[in-house]
């Protein structure tokens, strides 16, 4: 099949969207490094960052939700870029002034959570109004495809900065990459119609609780939705555990933990080039099944870490399975959202799916660190591995719901 140019306008929004994702690559793991190194955070501290920031995010996002569906996209996302930048930039400031300090961090990753998931929503919905229906598939890829690489380059250039030029220097990159991503939005020439809506200034309780109305009312979306947040709960879970029990018990340098995690980003650029051909021979369904399954199995494998390099070995097995499965999932599973969202709902919709995926991983973090304390690193791991197991029953299984 020939491929179809996806237009300057889309050119101009995935320049937007790659700016974002190299700046939050550079800045990987920026919040919680401060807060140790500079704050001399506890542990407790550092897994509140990790937890309660997004999770209190996302409770601000259910606001957002309708205000974003009632007004244009692209006007949203560079108030939502604008907002990060600011936020961002006051820790830079804030560390200048020797004023820092570790409810200033909470407060900015609740913001910055809250404000990408407003943007996503918006997002999803400009790129529908900028492609044709059948290049949606390839156009989610190459956002997948930007995604893995920017955590498979930003994370070790981030380190090498840090080391260079201290622990700001990240953050303040992250920061300025929003500000040329709104500059790039802009760029997007074109009349953009308002949304119809009789009073874009009161949200009604019934607008909050739409995009779960939907979600919860189609069958397939449904359990697309209950999988993918028990499935991204447990991974994004097993971070923290991981990071403990490879740099503390198993005593890896840094290098190596870097290298574990980002080697197999690599493999996140082999399954989103695969999926449009993926869908064409085998079809949506087969392709969730397949690829949803493939980034569920491979987490067990964590449970048999062991140090030196065999360990080391074993990590980036695991997490390349893991990285190919999604990579290959997660556009066929967005493009399938997209289709089967009525134009009116699609960024409530959007909205709700993204704070539930990251309500589900604060809660599973938090239980999986809880549950490390009480028991061990090695044992929480074991646990979120056994468990997702049972995360493929929750796809739909007749191609007849698609």
């Amino acid at each position: 099949m020939t491929r179809r140019p996806l237009g300057r306008r889309f050119g101009w929004l995935w320049t937007a969207y790659a700016i974002s994702a190299y700046g939050s690559g550079l800045g990987f793991g920026a919040l919680p490094l401060i807060a140790v190194v500079v704050l001399q955070a506890s542990p407790a501290q550092v897994s509140a960052l990790s937890a309660v920031g997004p999770a209190v995010g996302a409770l601000i996002a259910v606001p957002l939700a309708p205000w974003v569906e009632f007004h244009r996209r692209r006007p949203v996302m560079i108030a939502m870029d604008l907002t990060r930048f600011a936020v961002m930039a006051t820790i830079p400031a804030a560390y200048a002034f020797d004023l820092l300090g570790f409810r200033q961090l909470l407060a900015v990753s609740a913001v910055v959570a809250a404000t990408r998931i407003a943007f996503n929503a918006a997002s999803g919905a400009c790129l529908r109004d900028l492609v044709r229906p059948d290049d949606l598939l390839v156009a989610n890829a190459r956002f997948e495809s930007t995604t893995w690489s920017s955590i498979a380059v930003g994370p070790p250039l981030g380190g090498a900065a840090i080391g260079l030029f201290g622990p700001i220097t990240t953050v303040l990159a992250d920061a300025l990459s929003y500000l040329f991503s709104a500059l790039a939005i802009t760029a997007i020439r074109g009349r953009e119609e308002q949304p119809p809506k009789a009073d874009r200034n009161r949200v009604r309780a019934g607008d909050l609780l739409d995009g779960w109305q939907h979600l919860l009312s189609h069958p397939a979306l449904r359990a697309l939705y209950l999988n993918n947040m028990l499935v991204a709960g447990l991974i994004m879970a097993t971070e923290p555990l991981l990071a403990v029990l490879l740099l503390r018990q198993h005593g890896f340098p840094p290098w190596q933990y870097g290298l574990a995690f980002a080697a197999p980003c690599l493999g996140g650029l082999v399954g989103s080039r695969l999926a449009r051909r993926a869908v064409d021979r085998y079809g949506q369904h087969q392709v969730l099944r397949t690829a949803g399954t493939l980034r569920a199995v491979g987490l067990i494998g964590l449970a048999f870490v062991r140090p030196g390099v065999a360990g080391l070995l074993i990590v980036i097995t695991v997490e390349l399975t893991i990285i190919i499965g999604m990579s290959l999932y997660n556009p066929v599973l967005a493009t399938y959202r997209l289709e089967h969202t009525p134009g009116p709902r699609i960024a409530r919709t959007l909205s709700a799916w993204s704070i539930g995926q990251q309500a589900s991983i604060a809660v599973l973090t938090a239980l999986g660190g809880l549950l490390a304390d009480i028991t061990s690193p090695h044992t929480a791991l074991t646990v979120a591995g056994l468990l997702i197991l049972a995360s493929p029953l929750l796809l739909p299984r007749r191609d007849g719901i698609f």
